[in-house]
C-alpha cells in the first residue's frame, strides 16, 4: 500500500497529502518523511495486534472465554467475566436433560424449548442449528474451545460432563421421534408373551381394557386378561418387595450410624481424588513444558492436553458428587430402602401408571403367561424378596435388619 502511494506521487496523480498532525509536499524529503510516517503507523498497528492477542491468551489461561457469552450466560462488563443468565440457564439445563432421554429429535426439541421461552442472545427463537450448537458446546459443562484447543473454564457450569457425554451419545445415534397412542393403555408395551415372545397389546372390549398377545410369529394359546386382573398381579409382586415401615425406619437409623463411622474413610478418599487432580495439573504443566521445549509438536500437545483435561474434569465431578452425597453405597441403600417402603403404598393405590413405573424400576423382561406375570428382579430387589420370604417362613419377630443392609452394600 505504501509503495502504491509513492508511485502515485511520482507519477503526479497525488500532489499533496494533509493529515491532522502534519502535511506533505511532493519533494524527496517529503517522500522520505511520508515513508517514516507509514512505517510508524504499521508498527503501531502490529504492536497493538500483538498486545491484544497476548491479552486474549492470558485471559484464556485464567479460564475465561473470550468474546460474547453463549446462550444462557451474560457478559458482566463491570467485572469482565461471564456469569449465568438466571432466566435462561434453567431452560438450558432442561434442554440437555430432555435430549439425553433420546425421546426427542432436534426439531421437536427446538419447538418445545422455544415454547418454554428460551431465546438466543438477540432474543430471537432458536433455530435447529442453534439447539445443536448448544448441545455440542463444552462450555456448558465447564470448559471451552479456543483456537481448536480445549481449556477449563472458571465460569459456573450449567450441567455435569456426564450429562453432556450422554447427549453426545444420543446425537450420534440420532434419536427417533416418540409416537403416542391416541388411547392410553397404562400397561401397553410393558410385557412380552411368555409362550411365543411376541409383544402384549391391548384393546377395549365392552368398556374395559384387555391385554393379549399379538400372535405375529406363530400360533399362540395365551388368553386375554383384563386390565384390573393384570394390576392385581402387579400388586402381588410389589407386595413381595415392599418393606414394613418400622423395619425401613430401623434400617435408615443404622445407615446414619454407618455414615458417621465411615466419615474418616470418606475424608481419605476425597483427599485421594484431590491428589489425582493435582497430578493431572502437573501433567498439563509437563505437557506445556515439552511443547515449549519443542520436544513434542503443537498438535501432539493439543491432543494430549484435551485427554488429560477431560480426565481431570471427570475426577473433579466425581469429587463434587462424592462431597455432596458422601459414601455412595449408603446413599444408594437409603434410596432403595425408601423406595421399598413406598412399594406397599403403590401396590394399594389405583394409580396404574405408578405401578407400571415401579415394576420397570425393580426388574426387567416382564413376561405374561397363563394370566400370570414373571419378572427378572434386579439384584437388590431379589435380596429383599428373599429377606421377606425368610422372615415369613421362619416367623421371626425381629428381622435381621443389619444383615440385610450389609447385603445391600455387597
Amino acid at each position: 500500500m505504501v509503495g502504491r502511494v509513492i508511485y502515485l506521487i511520482d507519477t503526479g496523480h497525488i500532489t499533496a497529502l494533509k493529515f491532522p498532525t502534519f502535511w506533505f509536499d511532493p519533494t524527496p524529503q517529503g517522500k522520505f518523511m511520508l515513508s517514516i510516517a507509514f512505517g510508524q503507523s504499521k508498527y503501531y498497528i502490529d504492536n497493538l495486534s500483538e498486545n491484544v492477542k497476548r491479552g486474549l491468551r492470558q485471559k484464556v489461561r485464567h479460564g475465561e472465554q473470550v468474546g460474547v457469552a453463549p446462550t444462557g450466560y451474560l457478559n458482566d462488563k463491570l467485572n469482565h467475566k461471564i456469569v449465568p443468565d438466571l432466566n435462561k440457564l434453567p431452560l438450558i439445563q432442561k434442554l440437555f436433560e430432555m435430549y439425553s432421554t433420546g425421546n426427542h429429535s432436534l426439531k421437536s426439541l427446538r419447538k418445545i424449548i422455544n415454547d418454554l421461552g428460551l431465546t438466543s442472545r438477540n432474543n430471537k427463537p432458536l433455530s435447529v442449528s442453534n439447539v445443536q450448537f448448544i448441545l455440542s458446546s463444552p462450555f456448558y459443562y465447564g470448559a471451552f474451545m479456543f483456537k481448536g484447543e480445549l481449556h477449563q473454564g472458571k465460569h459456573e457450569p450449567a450441567i455435569s460432563k456426564k450429562l453432556f457425554d450422554k447427549c453426545q451419545e444420543v446425537m450420534q445415534t440420532k434419536s427417533h421421534k416418540v409416537t403416542k397412542s391416541v388411547i392410553e393403555y397404562p400397561f401397553r408395551k410393558l410385557f412380552q408373551c411368555g409362550e411365543c415372545g411376541c409383544s402384549i397389546t391391548s384393546e377395549i372390549q365392552k368398556g374395559h381394557n384387555y391385554y393379549h398377545c399379538t400372535k405375529k410369529r406363530e400360533k399362540c394359546s395365551q388368553p386375554y386378561i383384563r386390565e384390573e386382573s393384570l394390576a392385581t398381579n402387579i400388586c402381588e409382586i410389589l407386595q413381595k418387595v415392599s418393606l414394613n415401615p418400622d423395619w425401613a425406619d430401623d434400617m435408615i437409623t443404622m445407615l446414619n450410624s454407618e455414615k458417621q463411622e465411615t466419615a474418616q474413610s470418606d475424608a481419605l478418599f476425597a483427599q485421594k481424588l484431590k491428589s489425582e487432580i493435582a497430578g493431572h495439573d502437573e501433567k498439563l504443566q509437563d505437557l506445556l513444558d515439552l511443547m515449549l521445549d519443542k520436544i513434542i509438536s503443537k498438535d501432539e500437545y493439543t491432543t494430549k492436553k484435551q485427554t488429560v483435561l477431560n480426565q481431570k474434569i471427570d475426577i473433579q465431578e466425581n469429587l463434587k458428587v462424592f462431597e455432596q452425597k458422601g459414601n455412595c453405597w449408603l446413599e444408594r441403600a437409603r434410596t432403595f430402602i425408601l423406595a421399598a417402603k413406598q412399594a406397599k403404598i403403590i401396590s394399594l393405590s389405583k394409580n396404574f401408571s405408578e405401578m407400571k413405573n415401579f415394576l420397570k424400576k425393580i426388574g426387567s423382561n416382564p413376561l405374561l403367561r397363563d394370566r400370570e406375570i414373571t419378572i427378572s428382579l434386579k439384584n437388590e430387589w431379589k435380596i429383599l424378596e428373599k429377606f421377606n420370604s425368610e422372615f415369613l417362613k421362619f416367623g421371626q419377630k425381629i428381622p435381621k435388619n443389619r444383615e440385610f443392609v450389609l447385603k445391600l452394600r455387597d
